[in-house]
């Protein structure tokens, strides 16, 4: 099948696994859809972009491979995405809270809007507490599974971008945190990855990138560049029972960006 490779059975590390993919259709969570389908899991894709998630569905296994519409800020819509895949592959193993958006830079605080903040907070971190709500409603009736959610360096760091996306990634990595304690005792892990900047079509719209020109500025790691796929690597990870004894944990994927203070290094800067 077209965009769809087999892997020996050893080296398939989702097999048998369900996963429920928010923001599934483009970027980030496009390649972790990939990526788990060819390690053999059975991929829901839930997004607002259509056309997207069909396409990527028709790319993968047919046979393993859902769409189902779903705007995160939608309690109804979250449960439905839930439902869905329990009810046409009788579980949910891995739930992948991928969505994300950022806003417009503003001069300072002043110029922020209530709405928008809140616009942003509604996507990035109610879409994290809905879709870890309703994946822990089918989790703890089988005492097990693994939830992740996709904060950003700025869950550790600040100044690094807006306002209203710093709080939401903070309070991302505060969720994970809490919801790791309470859901430990039914099995169910609860993790998050934090990338530094990834050239998805989210980013390079924000940062205006036409080449890879700002993150290479600001990168610390200088020969790699971080790809989504990287990230995808990551989350598969953090989804396989490689990381069983995996929970509460922030994996920060930014070859040592948010451990350098640029403003006071030893070390020379090339």
């Amino acid at each position: 099948m077209a965009g769809f490779s087999l892997l020996s059975a050893a080296a398939r590390r989702l097999e048998g696994k369900v996963a429920l993919i928010t923001g599934g259709a483009s970027g980030i969570g496009e390649s972790t859809a990939r990526l788990f389908s060819k390690h053999g899991a059975k991929v829901v894709i839930a997004d607002v972009q259509d056309d997207l998630g069909r396409s990527v569905c028709k790319e993968l296994n047919p046979s393993s491979t859902t769409f189902v519409h779903c705007d995160v800020t939608n309690e109804k819509d979250v449960e439905n995405a839930v439902n869905r895949a329990t009810a046409k592959y009788g579980k949910l193993d891995i739930m992948f809270n991928n969505v994300g958006i950022v806003e417009a830079a503003k001069p300072n605080i002043l110029h922020n809007d209530k709405a928008e903040f809140e616009k942003i907070l509604g996507v990035n971190l109610v879409g994290v507490f809905l879709g870890t709500k309703h994946a822990a409603r089918v989790m703890m009736g089988a005492r097990r599974g693994t939830i992740i959610n996709t904060a950003s360096v700025c869950s550790v760091i600040g100044g690094a971008a807006t306002h209203a996306y710093t709080s939401s990634k903070h309070g991302v990595e505060g969720l994970t945190k809490n919801t790791a304690v309470e859901l430990g005792q039914y099995g169910i892990r609860v993790n998050c990855v934090s990338p530094f900047v990834v050239k998805t079509p989210l980013v390079a719209k924000f940062f205006k990138l036409d080449d890879g020109s700002v993150v290479e500025v600001y990168s610390n790691l200088k020969g790699a560049e971080l790809k989504a796929e990287d990230v995808a690597e990551a989350v598969l990870y953090l989804g396989s029972d490689e990381s069983k004894y995996v929970s509460g944990h922030n994996l920060v994927i930014d070859g040592g960006y948010t451990i350098v203070n640029p403003r006071f290094c030893m070390f020379e800067q090339s």
